[in-house]
């Protein structure tokens, strides 16, 4: 089993890109024979400051962009790293434990501070005994960190970083020009044998021009621009806005007066392959999306330029004559104009001239790299087990005995039926919470989403919010979800389950509703009314769920009090209620005798430490779902994970298995199981 550790840090958006396209890469070439984490350790360490770094990288980039490439230079600076500053303490502590605890063959390291953290950490004289890579996205490294940084070999984007690293001193066969890891294609074939995710735009077909506007920089002048974009008739404009929304309002507003010929898009995780299919974008200078656009052969219209390394990112275009810069709204449609002239022979030009730059398999091409480097130290293990795939009879499974089909044994599970991603207002995606569970041992999973009903008004305000899944991306939220189950299965044995938190929220507590759907097969329109729901969720086979459905004692958000205000007219109806929400225990669900379950409301990984559902039922997802309706065999256990990086208490200590407590409780209807 080979073992691969890639870190990274959630504030560079070119590095978190990256080390996520090299973990699928890798998942893809091999997914039975690797195990494979990718963590965010200064996510870990920095708690609340990392995150205020999230949401201020934009705008120190944009209004500060000589204090942010400072910061940048300081979070690489050796002599900052071995001072006694507590963060960095705690970071290399965390990182101490996590090599011990997983013992690594490969390291990869897309944050040059980590680098420098390990020289620290084997300064006694100890030999590292895994392979340490670094992985540079950065398409200029003059004058930064990474040529000081250790490292067995550096991966580098192009030909000139090699070119600076060698010259600063790096061994020329320490350094590997990958290009950068963009995402890999899904290998989706049409029967004509075409292949459906390529769909580049021709404009020798007649079609209509298409541009993609992407709004990451220079707000203020936005509404201009796209006044600018609206006046030409001739072109389709789309339009992504992320998680603002004033910028959605404003679009939207705008949009309104061309519907036929405008879109606008929050947040999305479909960039790839808008670029594929459009003509042309409009976007600031970010790593991921210069190296994206080369990849999909989409010439770039530079809208805004905001660091250093931006100006080494638009460098690439400027060189190989595939792209402009225009910081005006009247620059940015002339050059489109210029673009689409004479049968778009510029736009042509262009294209062809990204054909050289683009390496659509970098980021497959540096995971066999990886692989190979791995497989030097690794020991092969077993395969697992071959059992049968979620969705699959598991009685037909069994061999046959005396005539008859033997059912599966029952066993203790661990599950966990409440827990959100980044598809709403989680910290992990959905890859990444698989591997957190998986990781850990759990059995059995259900993702959760936040949905709103959009006929509340609160639910048409947190709609455009970005904090709850995205109204036009609710079935590739079930796609993502579907892709991940046979991984999560074949790599973990564990059962994932499709979900969603319906959000009904009023004025009041008691006019708030908050209800799970469990083990969903296809979308539920969010404004039906509850029953309505419900009964859309029982037609799946679903489970309905009351989520906290009494008062909790933390502070992290509104009471949703409107089910138990009515307890009598939806008990029967509810297959379900939550005794148990992260650190709540809520006494009158269990006094009142109804079907209970635990959950952990999983937003961030330090939520990991919460109640939790433990049943005695066969390892099946109809099993599970007939265990808790009955409420036969169902308890409860209070989840403590001393894994690294999780408690701040445990961050000097080494690396201990999981060790989930069994807890038991005064009131009868807590303590024991019903019948």
């Amino acid at each position: 089993m080979k073992k691969i550790l890639i870190l990274t840090a959630g504030f560079g958006e070119g590095e978190d890109v990256a080390a996520w396209n090299v973990r699928d890469a890798i998942e893809r070439l091999s997914p039975d024979e690797t195990k494979l984490e990718v963590l965010d350790l200064l996510d870990s360490c920095y708690g609340r400051f990392h995150d205020l770094l999230r949401h201020t990288f934009e705008a120190a980039i944009n209004r500060a962009p000589k204090l942010w490439n400072g910061f940048y230079q300081l979070l690489g600076s050796a002599q900052v790293v071995e001072g006694q500053v507590d963060g960095l303490t705690r970071l290399r502590h965390s990182l101490r434990d996590v090599l011990r605890g997983m013992e690594p063959d490969v390291v990869v390291s897309t944050c040059p501070i980590y680098g420098f953290l390990m020289k620290e950490i084997y300064r006694d004289g100890r030999a590292r005994d895994f392979t340490l890579i670094s992985l540079v996205t950065d398409a200029v490294v003059k004058d930064s960190p990474w040529p000081r940084t250790p490292g067995d070999f550096f991966a580098v984007t192009n030909e000139a970083a090699a070119r600076v690293l060698a010259a600063a001193g790096v061994p020329e066969e320490k350094i590997e020009v990958f290009g950068f890891p963009v995402q890999v294609r899904p290998a989706r074939v049409s029967a004509s044998g075409r292949d459906k995710e390529r769909v580049l735009p021709d404009l020798a077909r007649k079609e209509r021009p298409r541009i993609l506007y992407v709004i990451n920089s220079a707000r203020k002048k936005a509404p201009k621009l796209l006044d600018r974009l609206l006046e030409h008739p001739e072109w389709d404009v789309t339009v992504c806005v992320g998680r603002d929304t004033t910028l959605d309002e404003m679009a939207r507003a705008k949009a309104a007066t061309a519907p036929d010929r405008v879109e606008v898009i929050g947040h999305t995780r479909r960039m790839p392959h808008l670029l594929r299919s459009h003509h042309l974008v409009i976007s600031r200078a970010e790593a991921g999306m210069v190296q994206e656009a080369i990849a999909a052969r989409c010439p770039m219209i530079v809208y805004k330029i905001g660091s250093g390394q931006e100006e080494g990112n638009f460098s690439l275009l400027r060189e190989a004559n595939a792209g402009v810069l225009a910081e005006k709204p009247r620059e940015v449609v002339d050059w489109i104009g210029r673009a689409l002239r004479d049968e778009a022979r510029l736009l042509s030009l262009w294209r062809k001239n990204l054909e050289p730059l683009g390496r659509p398999d970098s980021a497959l091409d540096l995971a066999r790299f990886i692989l190979d480097q791995a497989a030097v130290a690794a020991v092969p293990v077993p395969k697992l087990r071959a059992l049968p795939a979620p969705g699959q009879s598991q009685l037909a499974a069994v061999p046959k005995k005396n005539g008859k089909l033997r059912r599966l044994p029952k066993k203790l599970l661990l599950c966990d039926l409440h827990s959100h991603t980044t598809w709403s207002d989680g910290k992990l995606t959905v890859p990444e919470i698989v591997d957190f569970y998986g990781q850990r041992d759990f059995d059995c999973l259900c993702i959760t989403d936040h949905l709103c009903d959009p006929k509340r008004l609160l639910g048409k305000l947190v709609n455009l919010t970005g904090m709850v899944i995205p109204p036009g991306e609710v079935e590739a939220y079930f796609e993502e979800i579907e892709r991940e189950k046979k991984r999560a299965w074949a790599k973990y044995d564990l059962l994932l389950m499709a979900g969603v938190e319906f959000n009904k929220d009023g004025y009041t507590s008691k006019t708030s509703t908050h209800l799970l759907g469990v083990d969903l097969k296809q979308p539920i329109d969010p404004s039906l009314e509850i029953k309505q729901l419900i009964a859309e969720i029982h037609a799946q086979g679903g489970l309905a769920i009351a989520s906290h459905p009494h008062e909790t004692q933390s502070d992290w958000g509104k009471h949703t009090l409107y089910l138990w205000e009515h307890v009598e007219e939806y008990a029967p109806l509810i297959d379900a209620w939550e005794v148990a929400n992260r650190d709540d225990i809520f006494n009158p669900v269990g006094l009142k005798k109804l079907p209970f379950v635990a959950s952990s409301d999983f937003h961030k990984p330090k939520h990991i430490h919460s109640w939790k559902t433990v049943l005695y039922c066969e390892k099946e997802a109809e099993a599970i779902k007939h265990c808790i309706r009955v409420n036969r065999d169902v308890s409860l256990t209070l989840y403590r994970d001393h894994r690294f990086g999780l408690d701040e208490s445990n961050l000097h200590l080494p690396a201990l298995e999981n060790a989930p407590e069994l807890v038991e409780f005064e009131a009868p209807s807590l303590a024991t199981t019903h019948g």
